[in-house]
């Protein structure tokens, strides 16, 4: 029988890429999703891509203790992967009592659930922001963790959580995936990022201000020191994402414990690199206006993927241009968003 993944957060951007994947791969899925950034219809498009039935979604915040034991009696969950969290480093800043509760709440409801049937098997969704304010790039496993803002710190904590449940509880394995910056689309243009409301990340309001739906693009600093002083990251595209979350699942049985793996591509963009590449990608022009910085950014995240690639015989294989041309195609397709 096919095996049984729980995929907490699976409605939403990275998750619903990665229930495409799981799916295509033979995978039984079961979605836990609160929906409140994301769109079950996100659910409908991965069906239609995969060719198979709408996952089992069940509605509710995995806070909700009893209500998560009720989906583990009722599916034979195997591993679960875990995306569920608020993820807006601004956004942190200003709300640290409520990112704190939701993802480190959250996972440690998540972990009593697994704990409680016999799962022992998890693939985490943690950050590259835990590093902080780099001191050098690219980044391995081995460096420091310096979070500078309240998600960063919340990922973090759930690090460390992991980290102690592996030591005492007998047989559970975590894959602890700290990826950069997930950006683009499914390239069939059903599947992409679609936030409630004006989007915080850089993507998704690049592709809104393409098409119109948004007057300009704010780039917070261009003092850093960068090449053009504007921040940098290892921009990756969503689908080696979801593809790095389907080859960890492989890979959970390989040593016992808690094992931290960077999932980038090793390649710095500028913010400024990032707008060029997405007008040469779209033929549409970016206007911008630079502001402060924001509180809680840092100057650059790149990765140095090389552990990933050794222990998993596995890379990231998609470039920026495919990031910002299938990021615009799901734009152009769905104006509204899932809405359409």
């Amino acid at each position: 029988m096919p095996a049984t993944v729980l995929v907490v957060g699976g409605a939403g951007f990275i998750g619903s890429h990665t229930c495409v994947e799981l799916l295509q791969h033979g995978y039984e899925v079961v979605v836990v999703d609160d929906l409140s950034n994301s769109s079950p219809h996100s659910l409908e498009r991965v069906a239609k891509i995969a060719d198979t039935a709408v996952p089992v979604l069940y509605v509710m915040d995995i806070r909700d203790r009893s209500a998560l034991s009720e989906v583990f009696r009722a599916h034979p969950i195997e591993a679960v992967i875990h995306f569920a969290a608020k993820k807006a480093v601004g956004e942190s800043v200003g709300m640290p009592v409520e990112y704190y509760d939701n993802n480190v709440g959250g996972t440690t409801a998540l972990v009593s659930a697994m704990r409680e049937h016999g799962v022992r098997r998890l693939v985490f969704s943690s950050s590259c922001s835990v590093y902080g304010n780099a001191v050098k790039v690219p980044l391995t496993e081995r460096d420091p963790v310096a979070p500078t803002n309240p998600y960063a710190s919340s990922k973090w904590l759930c690090e460390q959580i992991l980290t102690d449940v592996c030591r005492r509880v007998p047989g559970m394995n975590v894959l602890n995936l700290r990826y950069f910056n997930p950006v683009g689309a499914h390239p069939s243009g059903l599947l992409g990022e679609d936030p409630r409301g004006v989007p915080v990340n850089l993507m998704p309001y690049m592709s809104r201000v393409a098409h119109g739906r948004l007057a300009r693009l704010r780039v917070f600093g261009d003092d850093y020191p960068t090449v053009d002083g504007t921040g940098v990251r290892d921009y990756v595209h969503v689908m080696d994402v979801a593809e790095g979350h389907r080859v960890a699942l492989q890979h959970l049985d390989d040593e016992a414990g808690m094992r931290t793996f960077n999932l980038g591509t090793g390649v710095g963009s500028s913010v400024l690199q990032l707008i060029a590449a997405f007008e040469d990608a779209t033929g549409r022009r970016i206007p911008y206006d630079v502001t402060d910085r924001r509180p809680g950014d840092v100057a650059a995240l790149v990765a140095d993927p090389t552990a990933v690639n050794r222990a998993w015989n596995w890379s990231t294989s998609r470039d920026l241009a495919a990031m910002c041309r299938d990021a615009w195609h799901f734009q152009s397709r769905n104006l509204a968003g899932y809405a359409d």
